[in-house]
């Protein structure tokens, strides 16, 4: 059993190979190498797309799936994470989690040899939206290398796996271009440093007069993750002249440049419905690569297949 809590804890080889996985399903690859495994799926938070794309993949790939619901494990009465592990280890072979937390829960979780953990969204990474992203792009334009993402708003769990990720995809470049204040944490860019050994195209600005374009997508997301409610009360004025609508989506775009978003998307606040809905959108197909994606990541953390 693999955990994968972080795309931090992959190589760019095992990164590739999933995300190449991911393709695969989504072209119609057919696979039921978890028959007879047991799928827990224990989310903390509301989801529409990644709880339904994991029940869903699990499903496909053979798998029985299990689902716990926020208060419904001994957890909330006091029991430790180490020993509800050790427990579970026993009835399931992989659990899907979402917290609003950080990853050491997770990580607690997944000490159980006999369990597989998965991160389906912490506060600081969502490593299968950025696995889902990179599957999009690379089903649209093959190689990675040489592409140039810019993401757009909040440097939220998305932007900081998409960060991780452009870290261990060689060439790949990613602008991370947010409000002062909203940026992707430092901690996060001095991981992708490590990660990258200096060689990585990463880079995070605040203006967007300093993007170098034209990029190959533009990708947003909400600006209030998770729904959560900012400190400041004033928080949008910040956020003017981040909204992807036409006008700001043809100013970094080239003949080839399609738009990506994690959704849920707030219409008329980070994206117009023109961008959203328009004929240069993946949005859609990107949320049905949440659904390969997730096959692809339980494949590998439950089967142990390079």
């Amino acid at each position: 059993m693999r955990n994968l809590i972080s795309l931090a804890d992959l190589t760019p080889e095992q990164l590739a190979r999933i995300v190449a996985r991911a393709v695969e399903f989504g072209a119609g690859a057919e696979a039921r190498p978890l028959a007879g495994r047991q799928v827990g799926i224990y989310f903390r938070k509301s989801s529409t797309r990644t709880r339904t794309s994991f029940w869903s993949g699990a499903t496909r790939l053979g798998a029985d799936v299990i689902t716990f619901g926020p208060d419904e494990l001994q957890l909330t009465t006091g029991e430790t994470v180490e020993d509800t592990s050790r427990v579970l280890g026993q009835y399931l072979d992989a659990l899907v989690v979402r917290t609003n937390g950080d990853v050491e829960e997770m990580r607690r979780l997944g000490g159980s040899p006999d369990l597989a953990v998965v991160n389906a969204l912490s506060l600081d990474e969502h490593p299968t939206q950025a696995i889902a992203d990179l599957a999009t792009l690379a089903e649209r334009f093959g190689e990675l290398a040489g592409r140039h993402v810019l993401v757009v708003g909040e440097g939220n769990s998305s932007g900081a796996a998409l960060a991780l990720a452009g870290a261990l995809t060689p060439g790949l470049r990613i602008t991370l271009l947010s409000p002062e204040g909203y940026e992707v944490p430092k901690s996060t860019l001095d991981l992708v440093d490590e990660l990258g050994g200096g060689g990585h195209l990463v880079r995070r600005i605040t203006d967007p007069a300093a993007v170098e374009g034209p990029v190959d997508a533009v990708y947003t997301s909400r600006w209030q993750t998770m729904g959560v409610p900012k400190a400041d009360p004033d928080w949008l004025t910040a956020f003017e002249g981040f909204a992807v609508d036409r006008e700001f989506f043809e100013r970094y775009s080239g003949p080839d440049t399609v738009f990506l978003h994690d959704l849920p998307a707030v219409r008329g606040q980070e994206v117009s419905d023109d961008v959203l809905d328009g004929e240069r959108s993946l949005a859609w197909r990107q949320a049905h690569h949440k659904m390969t994606a997730a096959m692809a990541v339980l494949e590998w953390c439950v089967t142990g297949q390079e």
